[in-house]
């Protein structure tokens, strides 16, 4: 390429804009003092310093473009929605061309040089050992949960419940649609006093406690993260429960003290793995009673929607070796397991409006986000949410609730007419 010397030399801003095409809704400002895009923005893409450039040139495409995110090179000031929906294809797509490496990293050389990219920053992680070994899922859960309790409490609120709500309608607030969900899987189990619950991935111990106050059961819950489960303890002798709760520290393929009369899994199964759906149901046959009931709560993909890239920002950042299945995989794996399915339930929008519920308090309270999880932590959380709530609403993710009795010799002991 041929550089005429006696051009005017065009800043970061306008030459990153003229990359990402024409009609840009957005501003954008950088470290050299250029700016472009409309003034009346409601969105800023601020570049802070050419490690910006230097991470998406190593890694072109998310992963880069997340890196110089979580790191806080780039920053999005202004609606996450709007920033997302209008400008983070545009980045992904703008960054990777092959044809914009040269002119990207000429701007480079001229603010600082081309040297090394930055490391990843610590917020990264990637695995090792078998995929979905019980080792290496332990890594996984620890990754994502093994943090403070109250950097969750200030995303998730008071109920401390990391699945979708079941909203009436959008005034009910969050923790009451969070109680409603919790409701209608214990109507949907059939839960009456006496009866023994198991709870795979509890959580915080919001299921277990909600069926044994309300619905007299005794429950166990358990959980691979150690974070998790002190605080589920906590939380269940503060409520006065520890005469019908039980919180362990276990993988649900350690656990053997069946028969329960009913399970839930509540957002744990995005975590099992295609390759082990096999082993994951017929665990769950194996443990339930004759006409026990099992609820598996859970986000999938549609159909023609490839599974979560191992290089994607939700697979470095958010859910390490996190993997979707289409529903109809879903229901095949668990009849395949010798269950009967009863009732499936979408709640696609309803999970998007927990998501914008959950990124309206992180960012209420972003300073006390921060102080407890970290800078880092806090972006990967504000753009996983905000990018998810859109995803849902777009139908790019799905999520539903699967119910399956255990009918041995057809026997179902389900009602004619559920009234759930």
């Amino acid at each position: 390429m041929i550089i005429n010397r006696n051009e005017p030399r065009q800043g970061l801003a306008e030459t990153l804009a003229s990359l990402l095409g024409g009609d840009l809704p957005v501003a954008i400002q950088a470290y050299d003092g250029s700016h472009a895009g409309p003034s009346d923005a409601s969105v800023t893409l601020v570049v802070r310093s050419p490690d910006a450039v230097r991470r998406v040139l190593s890694s072109p495409g998310e992963l880069g473009m997340a890196r110089a995110y979580v790191a806080g090179d780039i920053e999005l000031d202004g609606d996450i929605y709007v920033a997302l929906a209008t400008l983070g294809q545009r980045l992904v797509d703008g960054f990777g061309r092959p044809q914009s490496w040269g002119t990207l990293a000429r701007l480079v050389r001229g603010t600082g040089g081309l040297r090394r990219a930055p490391e990843p920053p610590p917020e990264e992680t990637r695995l090792h050992g078998r995929r979905h070994s019980r080792s290496r899922d332990a890594a996984a859960i620890a990754h994502h949960y093994d943090v403070p309790g109250d950097f969750y409490r200030v995303v998730l609120g008071p109920t401390m419940t990391y699945s979708c709500a079941v909203w009436e309608d959008p005034s009910v607030g969050l923790d009451a649609a969070q109680e409603a969900k919790y409701d209608l899987i214990c109507r949907k189990l059939g839960l009456v006093p006496g009866m023994r619950l198991l709870d795979v991935g509890c959580g915080w111990g919001g299921m277990a406690m909600h069926a044994a106050r309300n619905y007299g059961v005794r429950a166990v819950g358990v959980t691979l993260s150690r974070e998790q489960a002190d605080l589920a303890r906590r939380r269940v002798a503060d409520a006065g429960l520890t005469d019908c709760v039980e919180i362990r520290l276990a993988d649900y393929r350690e656990v053997d003290d069946g028969p329960y009369d009913a399970i839930s899994s509540i957002g744990m199964f995005e975590h099992v793995g295609e390759d082990q759906l096999g082993t994951y149901f017929s665990r769950m046959y194996a443990l339930l009673a004759p006409q026990g009931r099992l609820l598996n709560h859970g986000i999938s993909r549609p159909a023609g929607v490839g599974p979560i890239k191992p290089n994607s920002f939700t697979a470095r950042y958010v859910f390490p070796d996190g993997e979707l299945e289409e529903i109809g995989t879903v229901v095949s794996a668990i009849q395949h397991a010798g269950l009967e399915v009863r009732h499936l339930e979408s709640l696609r929008e309803h999970y998007a409006l927990t998501l914008r519920a959950w990124v309206r308090n992180l960012e209420e309270n972003y300073p006390e986000g921060v102080r407890l999880g970290g800078a880092g932590r806090a972006r990967v959380w504000r753009l996983y949410l905000a990018s998810s709530a859109l995803g849902f609403e777009r139908g790019e993710l799905e999520i539903h609730q699967t119910l399956a009795v255990r009918a041995d010799a057809g026997t179902s002991g389900m009602p004619w007419r559920p009234d759930w």
